[in-house]
C-alpha cells in the first residue's frame, strides 16, 4: 500500500515538473529566438517497485523560422551559434537579435545589454553614421570601414544551464567563439521566431494536466486507504 503511494507521488512530482516546462514554453510561443525547454525521465526501481524520476530538463534544438524585417539592426543566426550579451548576471547567450545603438554608440539589445564581439568585448559603432552593414561572418562596416564584429558563440548545456529573462541562456559550461565555420553565420534584416509549436504544446499541456489530476486523485485515494487501515488495526 505504501509502495503504491510512493509511486503515485513520484508520478505527481514528475508531471508537475513537466507542467512547468510546458507552461513556460507556451508563455514564450511568441518570444524572439526562444528555444523550448524539454524534460526527460528515467524509470527507477526500489524494493521491487518502479518509480519515475523527477525529470532532467534540457534545451531543445528546435529553432523557429526566420522573419524578414528589413531592419539593419535586426539579426538572425543560421546554424548553431549564439549571440553573447553582457548583463548583471554575467555573459548570457541568446538567439534574440533585436539590437539598437546606445547614445554612446554601443551595439546593445532592446533591454540595454551590450552585444559582445568574438573576444568578449563591447561593440563600438559610429552613432552619427548610417546603421552598420553586416557580412555573414559578423563583420560590421559603416561607410565602407570595418568598425567591429558580432560574436557568435557555442552553447554546451550538457553540464546544465539556467534561463535569463526571456530567451537568454547561461550555461554552466564555458562558451567559445565560433571561428571559420561556414555552416554558421549572421543574417541581417531577419529575426528568428520562437521554436515553440504553440498548438502542439497546448495539446501536451492539456494531456499532462489531466494526468496530473489523475495522479493527485490516486495519491488522495492511497492516503485514505492508509488512514482506514490504521483505524481498523488500531481498533482491533
Amino acid at each position: 500500500m505504501q509502495s503504491s503511494l510512493y509511486v503515485a507521488l513520484s508520478s505527481q512530482i514528475a508531471l508537475e515538473n513537466r507542467l512547468n516546462t510546458l507552461a513556460d514554453n507556451v508563455a514564450n510561443a511568441s518570444t524572439v529566438g526562444y528555444r523550448p525547454t524539454e524534460i526527460r525521465f528515467e524509470s527507477l526501481i526500489s524494493n521491487g517497485s518502479s518509480f519515475v524520476s523527477s525529470g532532467e530538463t534540457y534545451l531543445s534544438q528546435s529553432g523557429g523560422g526566420l522573419d524578414q524585417t528589413k531592419s539593419m539592426l535586426d539579426f538572425a543566426i543560421q546554424g548553431d551559434g549564439w549571440f553573447a550579451i553582457e548583463t548583471p548576471a554575467g555573459q548570457v547567450l541568446t538567439r534574440d537579435g533585436r539590437f539598437t545603438i546606445s547614445d554612446q554608440g554601443e551595439l546593445i539589445t532592446l533591454a540595454g545589454y551590450p552585444v559582445l564581439d568574438p573576444g568578449g568585448g563591447r561593440i563600438q559603432l559610429n552613432g552619427n553614421s548610417a546603421p552598420p552593414e553586416a557580412s555573414r561572418d559578423g563583420l560590421l562596416r559603416q561607410d565602407g570601414v570595418t568598425v567591429g564584429s558580432i560574436g557568435l558563440y557555442t552553447l554546451d548545456t550538457t553540464a546544465g544551464f539556467v534561463r535569463f529573462e526571456n530567451s537568454g541562456i547561461i550555461p554552466n559550461a564555458k562558451s567559445e567563439p565560433i571561428v571559420d565555420n561556414p555552416d554558421t553565420g549572421v543574417v541581417q534584416g531577419y529575426l528568428e521566431q520562437s521554436g515553440v509549436n504553440a498548438m502542439s504544446e497546448m495539446s501536451r499541456l492539456i494531456m499532462v494536466t489531466r494526468a496530473f489530476e489523475n495522479a493527485a486523485n490516486l495519491v488522495k485515494d492511497s492516503e485514505s486507504s492508509v488512514k482506514d487501515a490504521i483505524r481498523t488495526l488500531g481498533g482491533s
